[in-house]
C-alpha cells in the first residue's frame, strides 16, 4: 500500500531523514518507534505532504504521491493525525468532525460516518455541541481520530496517540486503533510507548537519529534485548 525509497528531508541546512525506506502492507498496522527527535514525526509530515523529501520517492496505491499538496493527499486516501491533537478549539467537536470531510461530496455517506465515529467515540456524542478546546486531553486525542476517520482514510497516519494521556485513557485509545484496524483501514503508528506500540502492531521499524536501524516483526523486536534496553524498560 505504502512504499518509502531512500528519501532523505532536511529542515533548512539539517538533514532529519537519511535515506529512509519502509513498506506498509494493506491491513497492517506498522509502528515506528524511536527516541525523541529520531524524525518520527518528520517522516509522517513527509507522508502527508506538509514536508518534500529532497531526494526518494514515496508511492501510495502504486502510485507516486511526493511532492503532491496535502490535500491531494487526504483526497487518495491517507489522513494525518497530527502529535499534539491540533484540533480547533474555538469550533464545537461536531463541527471539528465535519470539517475532517470537506473533501467529500456525498452528504448522506457523511452523515453515515458521522454516526459511526460517535459509534466509536460515545463520549464525543455526550460532547457534540461543547467546544472542543474545553475537552480534556484524551477527548481531544478522540476528537482528532475521529476527524482523521470523517476523511474516510485507507491509510491513518497517528502520530504518538499516548502522549500525555493518563494509563486508563491509553488502553483506551489503544483499543480503538485496533478497532480502527479491524473495521478495514491501514495504521501507520508513531510513538513513544514502545510496549503498547508493539502490543497492537503486525509489524514495526526502528528510527535512530534520521535513519531506519531495525525493522521486523512486532514480536521480534519485543524479543530482541537490544530493544528492550534502550525502548522497554528493562534488560
Amino acid at each position: 500500500m505504502l512504499k518509502v525509497n531512500d528519501i532523505n528531508v532536511f529542515y533548512g541546512n539539517i538533514q532529519a531523514l537519511k535515506g529512509v525506506s519502509l513498506e506498509v502492507k494493506e491491513g497492517e498496522i506498522v509502528t515506528l518507534i524511536g527516541a525523541n527527535g529520531a524524525g518520527k514525526s518528520t517522516l509522517l509530515k513527509t507522508l502527508s505532504g506538509l514536508l518534500k523529501p529532497k531526494t526518494g520517492t514515496i508511492e501510495y496505491m502504486g502510485k507516486v504521491v511526493s511532492g503532491k499538496v496535502p490535500q491531494a493527499i487526504v483526497k487518495a486516501g491517507i489522513s494525518h493525525v497530527p502529535e499534539g491533537r491540533r484540533v480547533f478549539s474555538n469550533m464545537s467537536v461536531e463541527e471539528n468532525l465535519e470539517l475532517g470531510a470537506f473533501t467529500r461530496k456525498n452528504s448522506r455517506e457523511i452523515r453515515e460516518d458521522l454516526a459511526k465515529v460517535y459509534e466509536l467515540f460515545p463520549r464525543l456524542l455526550e460532547r457534540r455541541k461543547q467546544l472542543s478546546g474545553t475537552l480534556s486531553g484524551g477527548e481531544q486525542q478522540m476528537l482528532a481520530m475521529g476527524r482523521a476517520i470523517m476523511a474516510k482514510p485507507k491509510l491513518l497516519l497517528l502520530d504518538e496517540p499516548s502522549m500525555g494521556l493518563a494509563p486508563l485513557m491509553v488502553k483506551q485509545i489503544f483499543n480503538i486503533i485496533e478497532q480502527i484496524n479491524k473495521a478495514g483501514t491501514t495504521v501507520l503508528l508513531v510513538e513513544q510507548n514502545a510496549n503498547m506500540a508493539l502490543s497492537v502492531a503486525d509489524r514495526a521499524y526502528v528510527i535512530e537519529t534520521g535513519r531506519i536501524g531495525l525493522n521486523g516483526t512486532a514480536a521480534e523486536l519485543q524479543a530482541s534485548e537490544d530493544i528492550k534496553k534502550a525502548y522497554l524498560g528493562g534488560a
